[in-house]
């Protein structure tokens, strides 16, 4: 067998296992994957699914952790290098079908653009002298009406 049969087995695996998601479910990288919050493993791998694979009985297959060893196991039995072009079609045509309307539920923060970071910072510096000013002038102002 060819990596590309191979692949395309391993696709069908992963599409055969997502028929078992419900639509809730899709989001949900604790049900989806082997790696749960934390990154902690949940599970193994499916007896004799991935082609050639070594069997590890698992009572809940996550089945985009499925798609992914067997990618990758088959890659590595073949000896070709992983991720490769291929496998990634195959990542990404699972996204694309499953994934695109998933939102992450804590969003992650990137930092602001550096020009926008400078002026963050540099504003409060300039702020600093200009209030100390107004407070002396007003201090002396106040004893000057006394």
């Amino acid at each position: 067998e060819n990596y590309t049969t191979i692949t395309l087995k391993c696709w069908d695996y992963f599409v055969d296992l997502m028929r078992n998601v419900t639509a809730s479910e899709l989001c949900e990288w604790k049900v989806i994957s082997r790696y749960g919050a934390g990154g902690r493993a949940l599970g193994g791998h499916r007896a004799g699914q991935c082609p050639g694979s070594p069997s590890v009985p698992v009572a809940l297959p996550r089945p985009y952790s499925e798609l992914q060893y067997c990618l990758e196991y088959s890659a590595d039995r073949l000896n070709y290098s992983y991720p490769n072009a291929l496998a990634e079609q195959f990542i990404f045509q699972s996204h694309h079908r499953y994934f695109h309307n998933c939102t992450l539920e804590h969003p992650v923060y990137f930092d602001p653009p550096e020009d926008v970071l400078l002026a963050m910072i540099i504003a409060p510096i300039c702020l600093i002298p200009f209030l100390v000013t107004l407070v002396i002038w007003r201090s002396k102002d106040s004893k000057a009406q006394a």
